[in-house]
């Protein structure tokens, strides 16, 4: 990951999503298959025929170095769209991570080749190669339009999408936020309450004197 996206990796999936504005939220369960990672990179979009993968395969050729593959289908199911043979491929060739609206397969393995993929579920069940479908098209996930080039986001606690002209601004906001909590994390620490740093208690106040 080149640096920018490396800060936003460890900046994490919910503080750009806040910073940015509440923008981008993927709202979707996610499976992490390679516990404690932390990504963000430009998407490469996806989208596959219903049930199908041959696109999935057709990625693999076109795949650049610290890219997040983002899979997609018309209406996500319960399909493995990725195995360890595909992920294998994707790892070869530099790609970043996986994000997956669909299912995986061969999640052991998976943790194990070390590549970082998150999806939607976990399948034996796997797919046809029939369908054509689209690469570099925009796609959705989880009510969030992902557009190619867009940055994906993606750790323990889910994924967020940054769009590619704002990525300055939301790296900045990101990086002020965890300032601003880096402080009050230090107080709290020190009995601090959010309750009063907030100004919580006076807002409660004055919505039970509304009431």
């Amino acid at each position: 990951m080149s640096e920018p996206y490396e800060q936003l990796a460890e900046l994490g999936a919910a503080t750009v999503y806040e910073a940015g504005g509440r923008r981008g939220y993927i709202d979707v369960d996610l499976i992490q298959a390679l516990p404690g990672s932390r990504v963000a990179g430009p998407a490469l979009t996806v989208r596959c025929g219903q049930d199908d993968n041959l696109m999935v395969h057709a990625a693999m050729a076109e795949v650049q170095p610290g890219e997040v593959v983002v899979l997609t289908m018309p209406v996500p199911q319960p399909v493995a769209l990725v195995g360890d043979l595909l992920a294998t491929q994707a790892k070869a060739h530099g790609a970043a991570a996986l994000l997956v609206d669909a299912a995986i397969r061969d999640v052991e393995t998976l943790a194990e080749l070390g590549l970082p993929v998150w999806a939607r579920w976990v399948r034996v069940k796997g797919a046809t190669k029939n369908v054509a479908g689209a690469i570099g098209e925009p796609v959705e996930v989880g009510g969030a339009v992902i557009r190619q080039g867009d940055v994906v986001v993606l750790d323990a606690d889910g994924a967020a999408v940054i769009e590619a002209d704002r990525l300055d601004e939301v790296l900045a906001a990101s990086r002020e936020r965890e300032e601003k909590e880096r402080i009050k994390r230090e107080k709290l620490r020190d009995g601090g309450l959010s309750f009063e740093l907030d100004g919580l208690r006076d807002k409660l106040e004055e919505l039970r004197g509304r009431a």
